[in-house]
């Protein structure tokens, strides 16, 4: 079994009902599916993962072996000859990218922070029409959800942000996981991962599957806030990324959310109109409520972090 695969170019010609099909079948019964041919350049994708390799290994990997706590603790386990399993804790080195922490980007390495500040301009562009696309399967205004995620006042306000990931080998992968599971809290994930290192799996119907690497594709993931506005109609599924003990997974994901003051709900099209109270079977909440919950709980079920975020 494999997640899908949709050839996004398709979607402006004769196969456009049949590729519209496939994306909604990604969205309502994976929750994950694989964009090629999605419209951002092989050339460009090239230089991301060049200038991210290289920022590794120029500004961050000194820094993962020297003083990141779970290699430390490995350590600790094996001078003891320990087996004891790290329960929560992550084998990851992870930086974050925004337009707001732009002065805070990794400055060593060369063309990092221009060819970054252009992949993310496309991914953003790229993140818009794939939820034009949803808005239209879910019968929804053009526009909708991207709405949404600004908020009530009109403004471009709605959070877009790029977490840089490797994963570097590790000499015990049965005593930790690279990335705990968890469903992601905000809206569209895009993801560009490694095209050789694998590692990354989804749970469907009770068993884990990998998310096959395929060269300068495109990996894209429906968040919490997803599931909300569609009623449910859209999961978020839980995900994971093992560790491994060769290779240095290169993960870059980036995430369209909701500005912190916008108020999510289900849409009022995908309520039942008949007792339309009784339907909703998810609150009405401001996000950034729901962010404060889910900082608390991001590696637990999301059901309680619907019902707390109702509670507020």
């Amino acid at each position: 079994m494999a997640i899908p695969v949709i050839d996004f170019s398709k979607l402006s010609g004769a196969e456009r009902a049949k590729t519209m099909a496939q994306i909604a079948n990604g969205c309502e019964e994976w929750g994950f599916f694989q964009l090629v041919n999605h419209g951002i350049s092989e050339e460009l994708l090239e230089r991301v993962k060049k200038v991210s390799m290289e920022c590794y290994k120029m500004e961050r990997e000194e820094g993962f072996h020297n003083s990141n706590k779970a290699v430390k603790m490995m350590n600790e386990l094996m001078a003891r000859k320990s087996d004891e399993k790290m329960e929560n804790i992550d084998w990851e080195d992870v930086f974050l990218l925004t337009e707001e922490n732009k002065s805070e980007w990794p400055s060593k390495t060369p063309g990092f922070k221009e060819t970054m500040a252009e992949y993310r301009s496309e991914l953003k562009k790229l993140a818009e029409k794939v939820m034009e696309v949803m808005d239209e399967n879910l019968g929804l205004p053009k526009g909708f959800i991207k709405n949404a995620f600004n908020g009530e006042d009109g403004g471009d306000n709605a959070f877009f942000g790029t977490k840089v990931a490797h994963y570097p080998p590790c000499p015990h992968p049965e005593m930790i996981t690279g990335l705990r599971a968890h469903t992601d809290a905000g809206g569209v994930i895009l993801l560009y991962q490694d095209d050789e290192v694998g590692g990354l799996q989804i749970l469907k119907d009770g068993e884990w599957i990998d998310v096959q690497p395929i060269p300068n594709a495109i990996v894209i993931n429906i968040g919490d806030q997803i599931e909300v506005l569609s009623n449910g109609r859209y999961k978020s599924v839980w995900h994971r990324v093992l560790a491994m003990t060769d290779g240095n997974r290169r993960s870059i994901a980036s995430f369209y959310n909701p500005w912190l003051k916008a108020t999510i709900a289900p849409a009022p099209r995908l309520v039942e109109k008949v007792n339309q109270e009784e339907d909703q079977g998810y609150p009405k909440f401001v996000f950034g409520d729901y962010m404060s919950v889910y900082a608390e709980q991001k590696f637990l079920p999301k059901e309680p972090r619907f019902h707390s975020v109702k509670a507020m």
